[in-house]
Parts: structure tokens; C-alpha cells; sequence
């Protein structure tokens, strides 16, 4: 699940912390880069059961209507529908799921008001309202159903995201992210998944989690070097008034295009562009564009960096 942009997100707080705390320890610094990139794991299951507490929420409404139908002698009958969708039900039943929450204590019952807000919103929304008219449904519709609550309802929701941030503060930038993986999870379940069906691994493969050390170490033991190369680009700006965070992704960014020669330039450099979009100034993304671009072409003049797509040229 956790893919090269949101290392680099996790690279840029750590070395952020890192340096405005002064630290010279590398390995302390590569431990806490590892803990946060397991917490955005642990906010991917996390994400997954919320959609089986509102499924059981749910059953506890459910269950209140009928009790009440029943005292009432009403004789309305309550659809079953929802609480009986195929999709939520093979959710609910995942053993990795359920294995990994346990493990690593991640549970909504402190959140129950807020996970019964969330499915009265569910409730009165038009396309569960659509769904429920329905006489019947597919499987794909059982499961399309989960795939709009979790679209309209969950993501963007911004008292979720402060319930997040509360709940852990390695949580901070992780959602808009992780929802996405939520948003493929869903959409690779199958009418025959069974109880075993694997979530998404914590790493796609080794080279992404090498990547992260990598990169880390890099950016830290080449900061002399890459310092220089800036203020030797920047002549016309005192080094020491360059903001710290700009600093930071231009550190990074060499690093990786020093570093890994397989990552074509304009991607390395793209990526550090919109970085910077997210936490410098407004500004900052054309210096940074400017300046790792000015960089990588006098390295490559002189014959210090190769990189794929210079060879492909």
C-alpha cells in the first residue's frame, strides 16, 4: 500500500523534525521515519473497519425499528437489505482485518456518536435511498454502494479528519492518500472473496521500503554536499535566508536524483515541485523547479549524474 509519494511526505516531516531538532543521529531519525509510515498502515485498516462499524451500526438500528414496529403493532417491515450486503459482509468477515486490528488496537468504540452521525448521513443520502428501492441487487451493486458512502461521506469529511489528527498525530496528511488504497480495496473484492481475501501489503515490495532507507540515509549524510550545490546555484541569495522547509526538499530531492538513477529526472523533480506546493510557500514550487533543474543539468555537463531518460535522449 504505502507507495513512493507518501515516503517522500514521511521523509519530508522526519528530516524536518529531524533538523529543527538538531539531531546527529541517523538511525533514531530512520526509526521514527519507519513508525510513521507503519502508522499510515495502520489508518488503512483503520479506514476499512470504519465501514463495518456503520455496517453494524446498521444492525443496531435495525433492530431498534423492528423492537418498536413490534411494541406498535405497526406492521411496517423493515428491509434487510443493507445489513445483509454481500460486499460489508465479506469486509466484516476478512481475517487480516480483523487479525490486524486487533493486534494493533484499532478500535471506533470511543467513536461511537460519531460513527452513528456518519450512517444517519448514510441513511439520508440518495444513493443508499436508490439502493433501497430496489427490489433486489447484484453483487457489484452491493459493493458499489460501499464504494459511493466511502466517496461522498468519508472522504472530504472533515470532522473525520480531526477525529484522525486527534487520534494520533502521525495521522496528519496521511488520509487523501490512504483513501485512495481504501477506495481499490474496495473495488478488488469479487462475489467469490472469501474470508482470506488479502487487503493491500504494508509494502508493494522490498524496493519501496529500501527506497525510503535509502533516501533517508542519503539525505542526511550528503547534506554538506547538497547544501553546497545549492548555495553555488543561489549565489544571489544568502543560503541562511532560504527557508528551512525549501532547504529540506531541495535535500531530498538531490538526494534522490543523485541517488537512484532509474527515476527519471522529471519525475524526481515533479515530485519535489509538488511537495514543496503542499508545504512551503507560495512561491517556493518555482524555486524549487528552478533550482534542481539548474542543478541536474550542470551535473550532467559535467559528467557527475546519468540518468535513464538523459541516456534515452
Amino acid at each position: 500500500m504505502i507507495n513512493r509519494e507518501l515516503i517522500r511526505i514521511k521523509l519530508v516531516q522526519v528530516l524536518y523534525s529531524y533538523l529543527q531538532k538538531g539531531s546527529h543521529n541517523p538511525d533514531a531519525c530512520e526509526k521514527e521515519l519507519l513508525l510513521s509510515l507503519d502508522k499510515a498502515y495502520d489508518l488503512y485498516n483503520y479506514l476499512l473497519m470504519l465501514m463495518v462499524e456503520v455496517s453494524r451500526m446498521s444492525v443496531r438500528m435495525l433492530e431498534v425499528h423492528e423492537n418498536r414496529s413490534k411494541k406498535l403493532k405497526d406492521g411496517i417491515v423493515w428491509s434487510h437489505k443493507f445489513v445483509d450486503n454481500r460486499f460489508i459482509i465479506q469486509l466484516e468477515s476478512n481475517r487480516q482485518l480483523r487479525d490486524y486490528c486487533l493486534e494493533h488496537e484499532l478500535s471506533w468504540a470511543d467513536h461511537e456518536t460519531f460513527v452513528r452521525d456518519l450512517y444517519n448521513k448514510v441513511e439520508q443520502s440518495d444513493f443508499y435511498k436508490n439502493y433501497m428501492e430496489a427490489q433486489t441487487s447484484s453483487y457489484e451493486e452491493d459493493r458499489e454502494i460501499w464504494r459511493l458512502i466511502y466517496r461522498h461521506l468519508i472522504v472530504g469529511n472533515e470532522e473525520l479528519s480531526e477525529l484522525l489528527e486527534d487520534t494520533n498525530v502521525y495521522w496528519n496528511d496521511d488520509k487523501t492518500i490512504v483513501d485512495t488504497f481504501v477506495l481499490k480495496t474496495i473495488n478488488r473484492f469479487k462475489e467469490d472473496s472469501t474470508s482470506t481475501h488479502p487487503l493491500m501489503p504494508e509494502y508493494r515490495t522490498d524496493a519501496d521500503l529500501d527506497f525510503a532507507k535509502k533516501l533517508l540515509y542519503r539525505a542526511i549524510m550528503g547534506q554538506e554536499h547538497f547544501n553546497e550545490l545549492i548555495s553555488s546555484t543561489t549565489r544571489k541569495w544568502d543560503f541562511k535566508r532560504i527557508a528551512l522547509m525549501d532547504r529540506i526538499i531541495l535535500q531530498l530531492g538531490l538526494a534522490e536524483i543523485t541517488t537512484f538513477p532509474n527515476i527519471p529526472l522529471s519525475v524526481s523533480i515533479n515530485e519535489y515541485v509538488d511537495l514543496a506546493k503542499m508545504y512551503s510557500t507560495p512561491k517556493s514550487d518555482k524555486y524549487i523547479n528552478a533550482t534542481l533543474d539548474a542543478i541536474s543539468k550542470r551535473l550532467i555537463e559535467e559528467g557527475k549524474l546519468v540518468k535513464e531518460e538523459t541516456n534515452n535522449q
